[in-house]
């Protein structure tokens, strides 16, 4: 699809009544045991999310986002008693989120502000209590942007990394259509069972089903694994409030890959099975990074970022193959072992896919980015997919149930 076609694909179109009742407000005691809709040739059916493996074709290539939920959220009290939250998004100074979580003095995020009107231009204070006693950590606005601020955080003990600091004294942020405050136990269940590099706001989602025993059932049918990094962030509960598609200014996030996932996408020869829209985002990128770099080789990182529009210029001159043996091409060149970008990629139906066969994804929000990728995914049968899961009474969203939507042939 050209960009020119864009404009006429109204939000309206993705819209379905999700009564509050079918949100699942909280997850199911065992992880696996939710249940799995599958949609393919044979039409669609049901499942239970434990029988995954036996699914799946042997041979096939499971990719997973290995993000980790941080305690974004820390509650100031002023002096007054007003009480600011600032909202951890994502790291400025330095840049790098595992270089920024091991900082043991200062660091600078890019922050949301609750309550902001009550905070003016005076640095916040909180104290901390650590084992080894009391830890002050205080705010500064450095750069007010127009919906983030820039905020410097300082410490008085460099016994402690920020990453130390946010565990302790930071809140898990779960999603705001829970309209429920977070719950101890929601530092457990709102995790990935596979999830170790801290960075995201929200939950890769479609990944909280899988358990220990499930992964193990994977490998030994033989099937394949890897892992991608995307740090989900607060845009991904951004509703979109234009009337058309065109006029949304879709999300920006980091996205991280190891050279042997590349590889192991490049020599995949089953189907490949993403998990979550976040590593589908994420493979898809590659595929606009690669196409960047077979017109400029020598590339700086910072010239990889995919922006949002990228896919719908009307030039898919390279192989979706081609594209990984670019990126493989630079990273041997560089001496790097790992690929690390951005990407504001916004998938709306029209959109060629070059590298998934199927999606393991939960049931997403009405009139969302998301519901755009998975109509792009399965065509107009999204709102067959989710008309039989309302009716047959699924549990929706983030702690809700799964599917299994393997893609519209063309």
């Amino acid at each position: 699809m050209k960009k020119e076609k864009i404009p006429h694909l109204q939000i309206s179109q993705f819209h379905y009544h999700l009564p509050e009742e079918k949100i699942a407000k909280y997850p199911l005691p065992q992880r696996d045991a939710s249940r799995l809709l599958l949609y393919g040739e044979k039409g669609i059916s049901n499942e239970i999310f434990s029988n995954l493996p036996e699914l799946l074709p042997e041979g096939s290539l499971l990719l997973f986002n290995n993000t980790k939920v941080i305690h974004a959220r820390l509650l100031f009290r002023k002096e007054t008693g007003a009480h600011i939250e600032i909202f951890c998004l994502t790291p400025s100074r330095p840049a790098d989120y595992a270089v920024s979580f091991q900082q043991r003095v200062s660091c600078s995020w890019s922050c949301m502000i609750g309550n902001a009107k009550r905070w003016k231009s005076e640095p916040l204070q909180m104290e901390i209590a650590t084992k080894e006693g009391v830890v002050r950590l205080k705010a500064e606005k450095v750069m007010v942007a127009e919906n983030e601020e820039e905020v410097l955080f300082s410490w008085d003990n460099a016994q402690y990394t920020f990453s130390e600091l946010l565990g302790i004294a930071g809140e898990l942020p779960i999603p705001p259509y829970l309209n429920r405050p977070t719950e101890t136990k929601d530092d457990e269940t709102y995790q990935t069972v596979y999830s170790h590099v801290e960075g995201s706001v929200a939950a890769p989602t479609a990944g909280l089903h899988f358990t220990s025993g499930v992964m193990e059932q994977i490998r030994q049918k033989g099937i394949h694994t890897s892992e991608v990094t995307l740090h989900v962030g607060a845009g991904t509960f951004k509703p979109v409030k234009s009337a058309t598609i065109a006029e949304h200014d879709m999300h920006t996030e980091f996205i991280s890959l190891q050279r042997e996932t590349i590889e192991a996408l490049l020599h995949n020869s089953g189907k490949l099975i993403v998990v979550g829209t976040t590593s589908l985002r994420t493979v898809e990128s590659l595929y606009y990074i690669g196409r960047k770099l077979h017109h400029n080789p020598g590339a700086a990182p910072h010239e990889l970022n995919v922006q949002q529009w990228e896919p719908y210029d009307g030039t898919e001159e390279i192989t979706p193959r081609e594209a990984l043996q670019n990126i493989l091409r630079y990273l041997e060149q560089r001496g790097e072992e790992r690929l690390m970008a951005a990407t504001q990629i916004i998938i709306v139906p029209g959109y060629s896919f070059h590298y998934p066969d199927a999606i393991l994804t939960n049931f997403h929000q009405p009139q969302s980015t998301l519901l755009l990728l998975i109509s792009a995914f399965v065509g107009e049968e999204w709102r067959t997919i989710y008309d039989y899961a309302l009716s047959h009474n699924f549990r929706f969203l983030s702690y809700g149930d799964s599917s299994l939507l393997w893609k519209k042939p063309k």
